[in-house]
């Protein structure tokens, strides 16, 4: 008999990296989703419950007999019915329902330096953080930094910017850092993270770290364009992409997440264990970077 393991959300962007490794190792895998998708390669290799969040019993009953629970839950930003406020519930009332049901381990995603800010994302962040250490389970909490890869939102819409707009507005001085991670090296860690014992608590980073400026001509370089950079006020800077984002039907940028990318909070502070060079990553890949622009609110709520 194999092991079973719980999945939240693997269809979505970390759980689709997450499942296909645990699958590969031969364990079943169940994922926890509201947005079950027929036509994923996954489709036919995992059995697909719901993450009723409002029925608690139910999540106790979908996580019976699974010896690791990953965790990938959480929202962007505010968006309707879709809060920081209500994330935080729901991940506590899933951290409840995988203790009831004798969960062995949990795998929880954060995100890398939650207590250096008091946004409602950072804040969040923080508070589950505690709430796992605190609940009972075996765990493992995953801080990753940013991610990159095969559909991300920021790295790849920012190359998707480069190769359709004539100027590409850079926020403030753009010599704030950021240290990207990619995406199957962060999938690797978080499942090797799930066959460990012992507590604890790793940031996921990449071996680079680039002012935004550099990323930038790092990305236009790439993929072969010469658009136009541009340095503007942060404040127009992040009321063009709120224009942008009505044109797109998207949250292409939020002043929160700006102000934490300027504060450099998306690097890591422990020695980098994720070899992939997004440098490399991008010139090997340039000819998908940036091709076909990555929707937040499309692959969440619609």
């Amino acid at each position: 008999m194999t092991t079973l393991d719980a999945v939240t959300g693997a269809f979505s962007y970390t759980g689709r990296f997450v499942a296909p490794r645990l699958v590969a190792r031969g364990r079943t895998v169940r994922t926890l989703t509201n947005h079950p998708n027929s036509q994923s390669p996954l489709a036919g290799q995992i059995e697909v419950l719901p993450l009723d969040f409002d029925h608690p019993a139910r999540l106790v009953d979908a996580l019976h007999g699974v010896d690791t629970l990953y965790n990938t839950y959480w929202v962007r930003s505010n968006h309707g019915a879709a809060t920081f406020a209500v994330a935080v519930r729901n991940t506590g009332v899933l951290i409840d329902a995988a203790r009831e049901a004798g969960v062995r381990r949990l795998v929880h995603i954060s995100i890398a330096n939650p207590g250096q800010s008091d946004h409602p994302y950072y804040r969040g962040k923080a508070q589950l953080e505690q709430r796992v250490r605190e609940s009972g389970l075996s765990y493992a909490i995953i801080r990753p930094t940013l991610l990159f890869g095969h559909g991300d939102v920021l790295i790849n819409n920012i190359s998707w910017f480069i190769r359709h707009l004539p100027i590409f507005g850079i926020p403030g001085d753009g010599q704030y850092r950021l240290q990207p991670v990619f995406v199957e090296d962060y999938a690797d860690r978080i499942v090797t993270a799930g066959s460990a014992t012992e507590n604890l608590t790793t940031d996921v980073a990449g071996p680079e770290i680039f002012t935004f400026e550099a990323l930038v001509r790092m990305l236009r370089d790439a993929i072969g364009r010469r658009t136009a950079l541009i340095h503007l006020p942060p404040l127009l800077a992040l009321t063009g992409a709120q224009l942008v984002s009505v044109g797109l039907r998207d949250i292409t940028l939020t002043g929160a997440e700006l102000r934490d990318l300027m504060d450099e909070l998306l690097i890591s502070h422990e020695p980098s264990t994720c070899p992939t060079r997004l440098s490399v990553w991008a010139r090997e890949h340039q000819d998908e970077l940036g091709q076909r622009y990555a929707s937040e609110l499309e692959r969440h709520y619609r």
